[in-house]
This record gives structure tokens, C-alpha cells and sequence, in this order.
């Protein structure tokens, strides 16, 4: 299992492109992007929990619905949220993009993201379907990322080797996300893409399994976006043996579905809007799962705790107060907690009480770019990890003017 280059592109059979086709006013920069398989591929996708909910996810839950995808378009600049036509362009532009490639619609992921309740038209569409089929490239993943970026600072790509059955096989995706990011069953868009031969049932078994543990374990400003999704296509084309049941092949999957989705997610809370750090509670000592997901995700949405580490602040009253208000079920008087980074660890509380400790030592810890809380429960021999990123000043600019 290995770390690789190559994003969306990096399994066998995809190609992928990204480019202008109007819907941003700012020319110079991509706002609409495009996947392709070169054969059908088993699909499977998670979505938002939001009432509220983009039109493109109606259309893709209803093309999933047999578990098998070809093509994944997505446009950035407009989320295609709370429009009345919106289905209809959702369901027009995959009609566009399925004629031009000469498959069947049904077949086709579509996405969108930007700004909720902005009309959106069918031309640029129009326009930039052809461009994009033209660009087409296993070369392409650069474009595509850009094409899904709003307020994003860097292109967020991934991609790991694996071996099923003593077949190599590659598993890539690309994700965008920096604010309204507090998900539930998925996060962001997020969008992947392997050669692995797998089931449908067995695929959407493996990322619902794994979106609890990663994308679902990480916060930044505490909103659930309307347009949340992460897919996942698996056209087959490393040979291995399909995976159609459970057992030691799908275990290998999972891993290294996992190995990139965490990548996928330090990724995202570090470029969190306005942020300068990346957050990771580590929560260690737990009776069990559910107690330790809720404690690790409960520091990490702390409006308080945020603003403290942005500030390079020592203020672990913040850590125990939000796991008091975490709803999990612990004894207070056996937690700790430390806060570690490249600078070295200091140890802040034991046994549910403070300590002695070098304020000077704290905040040369808590400057880096790079910040573990680390929680011990003491009740057990359960881990879970969330994600988050501090709270800056420059999070309340770049959502104050985010239409214009």
C-alpha cells in the first residue's frame, strides 16, 4: 500500500479534463469539470443529510440507482440550490454530455457548487460540454480539481497502489471544500475513482462503512452544506478477481479507501477558510466507538478551542468543556489531555484536572501548522481521530462578501 501521483487519473481507464465555460465571471479561472471511464463502472455515492438539498444530488441518487456510472460532471460557481428549474438543468446537462459521448444519461454523476440561490442556465453548459469532452486527457486531474474549486487556496488530490489477488490496482480522487464543512454521511464533493473490480453492493458497503470514520470525523465551521457527495467509480480494469463478498480482498479495499480518504480530509481541514493550522483530536481509552467518535468530533467543532489555537493558546479548560457537552457518557475525572506538534508534546491535564506546565513550551507547540490534541479517556481501548482547523479572522471576511 502506497502513496502515488496522479489524482482521478491515476486508475486505469480514466481520463479527465477541466475548464471556463461562464458560469464564473472571472475567465482566468476553470468552473466546471469532467471524469470519464472508459468502460461502465460500479457506483456508489453518500449525500447529505441536509433537508435542504442540491438539485444535481436528486438526479444522482436517481441515476445510482442501479449502481453503475460512466461519467462524472460538476461545475463550480453555482451550487443549482433552491432554483425551481434546477432539476431541469441538472437532468439537461447530463442529456447534453450523454449525446455527446454516447452513453446513456442515466450513467452520468452530476454535481454542482457555489452560491445557494443563484439562477443558473443551460448555455454555458452548452458551451463548455464540447471544450471539456475535446480536453480529455489521462493527464487531465490538474483541470478538473481547479474546475470544482470555490474558495479553496490549493488543488486537493490524492492517489494510492494496492494489490488485490496479486493484481495492482490504483485508486485516485480529487475533493473540494474550505467552508460550510461539518458533514453528515458525506462531506464536500469528493469524487473517486479505481480500477478495482467490485460489486455495487459491495462498493457502496466499503464507503458507507468509511465516510463514518473520516470524511463524517472532520469540522471546520460547523455547517452541513446542501450539496455534500462523495462517489466513488470502480471500473474493474486492474483485473483482479471481483470483490462480491466479504472477506480478506474487500479488507484490503477498505484500507486503501481509507489510506486516501484521511489524506483526502487532512487535506480539506487545512485549507479551511481563513485557516493557518490543522487540528487533529486524537481520543484514546474509550469504553467504546461511539463514545470516542463523539469526543474527538465534539473538540474539533469547538468555536472556542478554534479561536484558542489560532491564538497559540494552552486553554485545555476548552478541550474538557466541550467534551463535557460532547453528549458522550465518560468519568471526568480520568481524562487527559496533551497538545503535541513538530515543536515537541506538553501535557496540560491528568486525571481530569490541571498540571504544571511551561506556557513558554505550549506556545512554541501550539505555532506550528500542525497541532494534536491528544484525548485519554481511561475507560477502555478504543481510538478515533477528527479533523479540524483553527478560527481566524479571515473566516469572517471571506464569508462576509462570499456572493461577490
Amino acid at each position: 500500500m502506497k502513496l502515488i501521483q496522479g489524482g482521478p487519473c491515476a486508475a486505469r481507464g480514466f481520463k479527465a479534463s477541466g475548464v471556463h465555460c461562464g458560469i464564473r465571471k472571472n475567465h482566468s479561472k476553470k468552473d466546471i469539470a469532467l471524469i470519464v471511464s472508459d468502460v461502465p463502472a460500479s457506483a456508489a455515492a453518500v449525500y447529505t443529510t441536509n433537508l435542504v438539498k442540491s438539485a444535481p444530488i436528486y438526479v444522482t441518487q436517481k441515476h445510482l440507482a442501479d449502481g453503475i456510472a460512466k461519467a462524472v460532471i460538476c461545475n463550480s460557481g453555482n451550487a443549482n440550490t433552491c432554483n425551481a428549474d434546477g432539476v431541469e438543468i441538472a437532468e439537461k446537462t447530463c442529456d447534453i454530455l450523454a449525446e455527446q459521448l454516447g452513453i446513456d444519461a442515466s450513467d452520468i454523476v452530476v454535481a454542482s457548487t457555489g452560491v445557494i440561490g443563484l439562477p443558473l442556465d443551460i448555455k454555458p453548459f452548452e458551451d463548455g460540454i464540447p471544450q471539456l469532452i475535446a480536453a480529455l486527457s489521462e493527464d487531465g486531474a490538474e483541470d478538473a480539481v481547479e474546475g470544482i474549486m470555490t474558495t479553496d487556496t490549493v488543488k486537493k488530490m490524492a492517489a494510492v497502489e494496492f494489490e488485490l489477488g496479486g493484481k495492482i490496482c490504483r485508486m485516485g480522487g480529487m475533493a473540494k471544500g474550505s467552508g460550510m464543512i461539518h458533514p453528515n454521511m458525506a462531506t464536500m464533493l469528493v469524487f473517486i475513482t479505481t480500477d478495482a473490480a467490485i460489486s455495487p453492493a459491495m462498493l457502496q458497503k466499503a464507503l458507507s462503512g468509511d465516510v463514518q470514520a473520516t470524511f463524517n470525523m472532520l469540522s471546520i465551521d460547523g455547517d452541513t452544506s446542501t450539496n455534500d457527495m462523495v462517489t466513488v467509480l470502480a471500473n474493474g480494469l486492474a483485473g483482479n478477481a471481483p470483490i462480491e463478498s466479504e472477506g480478506e480482498d474487500l479488507c484490503v479495499f477498505m484500507k486503501a479507501l481509507n489510506t486516501l480518504t484521511v489524506q483526502l480530509c487532512r487535506m480539506i481541514v487545512a485549507d479551511g477558510e481563513g485557516a493557518t493550522k490543522m487540528l487533529e483530536c486524537k481520543v484514546s481509552g474509550a469504553a467504546d466507538l461511539e463514545t470516542a467518535r463523539k469526543v474527538a468530533k465534539s473538540v474539533v467543532c469547538s468555536s472556542l478551542l478554534k479561536a484558542a489555537m489560532f491564538g497559540a493558546d494552552a486553554n485545555w479548560g476548552r478541550v474538557l468543556c466541550a467534551i463535557g457537552y460532547s453528549g458522550a457518557d465518560l468519568d471526568v475525572s480520568k481524562i487527559g489531555v496533551s497538545f503535541s506538534s513538530a515543536a515537541g508534546t506538553v501535557e496540560v491535564c491528568r486525571n481530569g484536572a490541571g498540571i504544571e506546565f511551561s506556557e513558554e513550551l505550549a506556545k512554541k507547540i501550539l505555532t506550528e501548522d500542525e497541532i494534536d490534541i491528544n484525548v485519554s479517556l481511561g475507560s477502555g481501548d478504543v481510538c478515533a481521530c477528527a479533523w479540524g482547523c483553527d478560527l481566524t479572522y479571515d473566516y469572517v471576511r471571506i464569508n462576509g462578501d462570499y456572493r461577490s
